[in-house]
């Protein structure tokens, strides 16, 4: 017998995008969760239309905490549980393919990472960053969501199966959205930065390099070397916005944090770090 599918989204304003997100995974979907945070754009009632069990929970301050309080309060009957954003939707091939992926794995895998490609501006961005492969899928138990500000990942207990099939990440909103969303996340991840929460090598090797310069580099790196280029314009505005514009942006805020004392070792700094982001309803982790 195949495995039954659980998924979870959350939301808040998501009227753009839940309906696709819904549609494209309820072939294999048993039972579809959307954890909403107080929508006021109609996201509750498409969701509930399209057959979505919505559960309202207010926003904790952080995605992290919201996905965990989704896997310890709702009841999931799945054998396994996909993790999903709105404005992510998982391909055709993917969707024929997975069933019997699941099927196939043995107890011992715990959690099974999928490709994640990218639209931006309505054209998938095939080149600079390379193949990216994130875990989205585990058994029902055996997966949380570690505590970060940003760029938080599955840990699962058990190893994981990479497979073949890849979902989207592809928002509808306009350029001024993003750019707004992007402030907020330069935020979270120069505070990543100023604590070294991060010790991954890629992030160690990237903290040593100067400020600001360490943007253009990353730039040249994705635009050039690895044949951003070949993206087209919109190739061009996604790696200068996302790989410039947004580094040169945590840098600026980290400059800023570090003048305001914050952080470091001393728990003065911690604390005035807490409080700076309480203003900007941003509560640190237990972990931090």
């Amino acid at each position: 017998m195949k495995p039954s599918l659980s998924v979870i989204i959350l939301t808040r304003d998501e009227r753009l995008h839940i309906r696709r997100c819904i549609e494209r995974v309820r072939p294999i979907a048993d039972e579809i969760f959307v954890v909403d945070s107080c929508s006021t754009d109609g996201t509750q009632e498409i969701a509930r239309g399209l057959g979505a069990v919505v559960v309202e929970h207010p926003w904790p301050g952080l995605q992290s905490v919201q996905f965990n309080w989704a896997l310890d309060n709702l009841p999931l009957s799945g054998d396994w549980v996909l993790r999903l954003d709105a404005d992510e939707y998982l391909t055709e091939a993917a969707l024929r393919g997975l069933p019997d992926f699941l099927a196939g794995q043995p107890d011992e895998v715990g959690g099974v990472t999928l490709r994640l490609g990218r639209v931006f501006l309505g054209r998938e961005m095939r080149h600079g960053l390379g193949t990216i492969r994130l875990t989205r899928l585990f058994r029902r138990g055996r997966g949380r969501c570690e505590g970060k500000l940003m760029d938080e990942h599955l840990e699962i207990s058990g190893r994981t199966a990479d497979f073949a099939g890849a979902f989207f990440d592809h928002n509808l909103n306009d350029l001024s959205w993003w750019t707004r969303k992007h402030d907020g996340y330069a935020l979270r991840e120069a505070v990543d930065l100023l604590l070294a929460n991060d010790a991954t090598s890629k992030k160690q090797v990237y903290r040593r390099l100067p400020l600001f310069w360490r943007a253009a580099f990353y730039f040249a790196y994705r635009y050039v070397l690895r044949l951003g280029f070949l993206d087209g314009r919109e190739g061009f505005l996604w790696h200068f916005l996302q790989g410039w514009w947004y580094r040169t942006l945590v840098d600026a805020k980290l400059l800023e944090l570090r003048r305001l004392n914050c952080g470091g070792g001393v728990e003065g700094g911690r604390s005035a770090l807490r409080d700076y982001l309480a203003a900007r309803g941003i509560s640190l982790p237990a972990t931090f």
